[in-house]
């Protein structure tokens, strides 16, 4: 029978190496994408926030693409966005 033994030596190394793979991977993950409030592209209750008078936050839009609801979406995206009202707007859309 072969008996193995941890010496501290080994196990700092051991535990050196498992804190570099850690460092390592959280290193290349990937940025988070900045993002941008886009008005009148959420359906009904999908908004994320700011759904104006007679609503509190998040989920409580009334209609579909309610223009003073907004929804996060890719920074850069938002104007491009068409919908059967129009297309998204960075600023509330009155109606």
């Amino acid at each position: 029978m072969i008996k193995t033994s941890l010496t501290a030596a080994a196990f700092a190394g051991s535990l050196a190496t498992a804190f570099t793979m850690i460092t390592a991977a959280s290193a290349q993950q990937p940025a988070p994408a900045a993002m941008e409030k886009c008005y009148g592209v959420s359906l009904a209750g999908k908004n994320d926030c700011a759904a104006g008078p007679g609503t509190t936050c998040a989920g409580t839009s009334k209609v579909d693409y309610q223009g003073n609801a907004w929804k996060n979406v890719p920074k850069g995206t938002c104007t491009a966005m068409k919908t059967p009202k129009g297309t998204g707007s960075l600023t509330p859309i009155k109606s």
